[in-house]
């Protein structure tokens, strides 16, 4: 057995690496570049984005949906350039151009031609999914490209035998555990896939067990943030199923992964399936077409976003753009070329070049929850303008003892970030993670509450009063557009007591 691993380490070491597609990705990447560049300066901050740079005003070990890494990145640029939507956006165009160059070193790494590499650099970068979510700073934009980063060490791995290898691939796990709890998915997805097809020699390698100690041992203190907070981070997964029903759940999971892949990258990723089970050439590398099973039941069973296993699509991809090119079929040659130029072309339309004035308003969360990237950008500086003439309004006696509450953590987000300049106290919600940025003082009678219904209110307070509207055209109805602010006095029980039973993730 010794021999035989050895003879296979000999034969991998000595494969000669094909020549690197410099130029050609260099094309892609400026390409993109340009792209992404010239969007992320359009319409607002996202509501994501908003909440972020809060969170990061508030560093903790943890966060009730999403770990330290990103609120941490987005108070670095807020301290660097405050209040700049290009600036917090910079470090995601930044992890996306490199996830674009990491795949396309996939495509070598796999025994991939020039041309392999090209191809799979063009399909990743005309990705409605993968290149149009580097315009925003988000959870998934980073995680994405840490995925793709691992992917390609342990892939590098595979025909090296480097041990070191692994060692950069567990510090970049236990960096993406700070991101989001995705990661061990594809662990899984790989341990499976190793355990069918091999190479078993991976899972012998004290390192990469030394390693996942280290990763364990990184995630302590969001473990302890988590034990001390209830485990919030375990309803977000409840939450999450209940949202991804809205879009049809489990039965839609399926295309709308694939359509994240886009035109190009969607054949060329289910070309890197069928390869990896069937081309000699790919078969050191063979476990990898278990993953995307793997990863699609995991995410099918517990109803995840249909996004949760795009990281993998750099290795599939690039398996594709190996295979396809592999042998001189005349008819791939012809369909390569307006299969990139439709990909290209979609993804175009995706960016945020077009102005407002040609974007229709939608009425409804439903509506506007297919496109929330673009309704979730504006009404921030009516919000803001309309809480602030409300609290400006209310007597002087009253005001001392007024708070500020949003039913959406995005509203909260949009007023907190900017409420010293607009002259606002401080600003609460009990929505998802800002819900537990703090509780009202129990000082505070009145509240000025922003969005949510007058029954729901009643149930909380002796006195619910309508005192301002937000209708912003373009608005995210229900955070801005179509939203009541109410003046609410007399809360009928003290703040401290009444908070945590208020607190929700939905």
């Amino acid at each position: 057995m010794t021999g035989v691993l050895n003879a296979e380490v000999r034969q991998v070491d000595t494969r000669d690496e094909p020549p690197l597609a410099t130029a050609g990705v260099g094309v892609i990447v400026a390409l993109a570049a340009v792209a992404l560049f010239a969007s992320i300066g359009r319409y607002g901050f996202f509501g994501d984005e908003l909440y972020f740079v809060s969170a990061g005003r508030r560093l903790a070990f943890g966060y009730a949906d999403q770990g330290p890494l990103v609120p941490a990145i987005a108070r670095l640029t807020d301290l660097l350039a405050r209040d700049s939507l290009v600036a917090l956006r910079v470090p995601g165009v930044l992890a996306t151009l490199a996830a674009i160059v990491l795949s396309a070193l996939i495509a070598r790494e796999l025994g991939g031609s020039r041309t392999a590499q090209v191809l799979t650099a063009a399909a990743y970068a005309t990705s409605p999914f993968l290149l149009v979510q580097g315009t925003q700073w988000a959870t998934n934009t980073i995680d994405t490209a840490l995925w793709v980063l691992i992917s390609w060490l342990v892939i590098r791995w595979v025909r090296t035998r480097r041990d070191v290898l692994l060692l950069w691939a567990a510090l970049a796990t236990a960096l993406d555990m700070q991101v989001k709890w995705l990661i061990p998915f594809f662990w899984i997805a790989v341990v499976a896939g190793v355990l069918i097809f091999g190479p078993r020699e991976l899972l012998r390698r004290p390192v990469l067990w030394c390693g996942g100690v280290a990763v364990v041992v990184s995630t302590v203190p969001m473990l302890i943030w988590q034990v001390t907070h209830g485990w919030p981070q375990l309803e977000m997964g409840a939450t999450i199923a209940e949202e991804q029903n809205h879009i049809g759940g489990r039965y839609t999971w399926l295309p709308l992964a694939l359509a994240a892949a886009g035109l190009a990258g969607g054949v060329l990723l289910i070309s890197g399936i069928w390869g990896l089970f069937r081309s000699e050439t790919l078969r050191p590398y063979r476990f990898l077409g278990v993953a995307p099973l793997v990863l699609t039941v995991a995410f099918v069973v517990t109803n995840g976003r249909p996004y949760y296993a795009a990281g993998i699509y750099g290795a599939l991809i690039a398996a594709g753009a190996v295979y396809w090119t592999r042998d001189t079929v005349r008819w791939r040659r012809i369909a390569t070329i307006p299969l990139l130029a439709i990909s290209a072309l979609v993804v175009a339309s995706s960016l945020p070049w077009q102005p407002e004035s040609s974007r229709e308003p939608v009425e409804t969360q439903a509506q506007a929850g297919l496109k929330i990237s673009l309704y979730g950008k504006f009404g921030w500086g009516e919000l803001r303008d309309s809480t602030a003439d409300a609290y400006r309004r209310l007597p002087s006696g009253v005001r001392e003892r007024a708070v500020i509450i949003t039913d959406s953590y995005w509203q909260a987000s949009a007023l907190d970030v900017a409420g010293k300049r607009y002259g606002l106290p401080a600003v609460y919600s009990p929505n998802r993670g800002f819900g537990y940025f703090g509780t009202p003082p129990d000082s505070a009678t009145t509240a000025l509450w922003v969005g949510g219904e007058e029954s729901d209110l009643r149930s909380y307070f002796g006195s619910v009063v309508p005192v301002e509207r937000v209708d912003v055209r373009l608005g995210y109805p229900g955070v801005t557009r179509g939203v009541t602010i109410w003046q609410c006095d007399d809360p009928r029980a003290a703040w401290s007591r009444a908070w945590p039973g208020m607190l929700r993730l939905n």
